[in-house]
């Protein structure tokens, strides 16, 4: 199990996790319910899956977001950038750039992210 890849329906209820909490586990179940026409034990398990990842955390009934879905994007991109290259970025950029060409303004905020993180860290 990858902490930071979900399965399409655990991205779906992590979705509905962030857009909802905090939530209480009650009122989630009813709308695991509504939206994927779940039981109630089905919706206790995979809220389990998510918070053994460290994801949410379900504190006296009350589900609480410990990563937000920003944090978790991030940490899956970088993941994924570990995995597959290495970690090097320049080598995944190099390898998506091949396959499609980035616009100017793809270009341009790329730049912009760079002399960002430059300033930041030299600055």
């Amino acid at each position: 199990m990858e902490q930071f890849k979900l399965g399409e329906m655990e991205q779906k209820f992590a979705d509905l996790i962030w857009e909802k909490a905090p939530v209480a586990s009650g009122e989630l179940v009813k709308l695991c319910e509504s939206a994927f026409a779940w039981k109630r034990t089905t919706t206790y398990t995979m809220l389990k899956r998510l918070c053994d990842r460290k994801l949410f955390v379900n504190k006296d009934g009350m589900v609480i977001v410990l990563m937000t879905r920003e944090e978790f994007q991030a940490a899956r991109g970088e993941q994924f950038i570990n995995e597959t290259f290495g970690g090097s970025l320049p080598q995944f950029l190099a390898a998506f750039s091949r396959r499609k060409k980035l616009s100017s303004g793809e270009i341009t905020e790329l730049k912009k992210l760079i002399d960002s993180y430059e300033e930041d860290n030299h600055g």
